[in-house]
């Protein structure tokens, strides 16, 4: 509700002059009188006026002739009415006067959603308390909680995938700082990058058939956030080579605190992770800062995102600091990646591995893209989307685990299948759920230093 000048106004005490004409003047009808009302509720003005107005005037004059009557006659059994000061009609908020207090203010908004507490509390009001709220009081506690309740209860979502706290909750997991737009913005205005190209060849192919993808994300957002990560990359690469001429200097700021961001869904202590453009080249003259594919990994950060600049931290936060190895040149992490897929199959189910050992079906020939793309690119996308929730809450490292959970569900068919290759060509529709809780049942089995390979082959 705006602020009335009435409020600031200050109170007139009645006047003792003696009225005019214009001030006696009174309606000639109860329907011009109806008017006068109308006039003085809904007029605007009304409250700059330093006088008061006809009717107001004409209550003040019938009270003034009463009380007057009153005490001529000493008449008890006529209570005493309300003052000039006082009003007929009980006042609405906009015509009280609010003591201006910004601390009261402050306190009252915190008052207004108590923090209950997890015994008494909703578990999804909860999440969204920790999400909006913030923690209230040891940090690594209520991140480990806000990964619990994501694993056990799940984003609040439409049939379409969408949920109000996703994005928001990928950048607490991702230890995401807040980044100006214009940083993003900067990135976009410097206009092609090198991979602008490749970038164009591969966009209009992105999930070009799920039209819940395409309904909300257009092929130039995508060419967008895609060319200033090339950018991002590129300048770091630049400024790895210790080469001083960089590439338009406009950008300088850039978004330099994601590259001093700490990961949070890592939980072992490893190696400083590298950068996403050092390692081998891919030959050509861009060599680290597109792999085929990106565009894929990209798609559900703009699906689940609100905007392309919330979109392009996330993104980029995860290319540099959770998959390095999946986008430089040569896509190291994810040859790893598969070799460790063919590895934790051999130990969560023999009898499956060796059958398609037998078949000389290796993972690099079925599970390239799932690797890649952290299985974004088998549909349906809302699925996609649950499935990231959990690798967000507790490391996308995980994902290989979920590939052998899906290979594990098409156990039965394979196994009595002749020829293996036709059904891996296309993995089925993700089952997020169950596709979680296997992973997370077979998780038990892996070794440790198995689990430690998981956790840093995309490093």
């Amino acid at each position: 509700m705006t602020n009335s000048p009435i409020k600031h106004a200050p109170h007139l005490a009645p006047s003792t002059a003696a009225p005019t004409d214009h001030q006696l003047r009174s309606p000639k009808s109860s329907r011009g009188l109806r008017k006068l009302q109308s006039a003085h509720q809904l007029s605007s003005n009304y409250a700059a006026l330093n006088q008061p107005s006809l009717i107001s005037q004409q209550r003040q004059q019938q009270q003034h002739r009463i009380l007057s009557s009153s005490h001529a006659a000493q008449a008890p059994q006529i209570p005493p009415l309300p003052t000039f000061s006082s009003h007929h009609r009980t006042r609405s908020n906009s015509d009280a006067v609010v003591p201006n207090t910004a601390s009261n203010a402050t306190t009252s908004r915190k008052a207004a959603v108590p923090r209950k507490s997890p015994a008494s509390q909703n578990p999804r009001e909860e999440l969204e308390g920790l999400v909006r709220q913030g923690p209230q009081g040891d940090l690594q506690a209520d991140l480990a909680r806000l990964r619990y309740l994501v694993l056990c209860e799940g984003l609040l979502a439409d049939s379409d995938g969408m949920s109000q706290l996703r994005i928001y909750v990928w950048l607490i997991l991702l230890n995401a700082p807040a980044i100006p737009t214009d940083s993003y913005l900067d990135l976009i205005r410097r206009g092609a990058s090198p991979a602008y190209s490749k970038i164009r060849n591969d966009t209009f192919r992105t999930l070009a058939t799920n039209p819940l993808f395409k309904r909300r994300v257009s092929e130039a957002s995508l060419i967008r956030l895609l060319n200033a990560i090339a950018w991002k990359l590129h300048d770091a690469k630049i400024e790895k080579l210790g080469d001083s001429t960089k590439v338009n200097a406009a950008n300088e700021m850039g978004s330099p605190e994601l590259q001093h961001a700490s990961p949070v869904v890592k939980h072992a202590q490893g190696p400083p992770t590298t950068t996403a453009t050092d390692g081998s080249e891919a030959g050509g003259t861009e060599p680290g800062i597109y792999v085929q594919g990106m565009n894929v990994l990209c798609a559900p950060f703009l699906y689940a995102a609100r905007s392309e600049a919330e979109a392009f931290v996330a993104f980029h936060l995860f290319v540099t600091r959770e998959c390095p190895g999946y986008v430089r040149g040569a896509m190291d992490g994810v040859h790893k990646g598969l070799a460790l897929v063919d590895k934790c199959l051999a130990i969560i189910d023999p009898k499956l591995s060796a059958y398609l050992q037998s078949k000389h079906m290796k993972a690099e020939l079925y599970a390239f893209a799932s690797v890649l793309t952290m299985c974004a690119c088998t549909p349906p996308l809302p699925e996609v989307l649950q499935l990231w929730d959990f690798l967000f809450a507790y490391g996308a490292h995980l994902n290989i685990l979920c590939i052998c959970a899906q290979l594990v569900i098409m156990r039965e068919t394979l196994l009595t299948s002749s020829s293996p290759t036709k059904l891996l060509r296309a993995f089925p529709p993700l089952q997020a759920k169950l596709i979680i809780e296997i992973a997370a049942s077979n998780l038990r089995k892996i070794p440790a230093d198995v689990y430690e390979e998981l956790v840093h082959h995309a490093e």
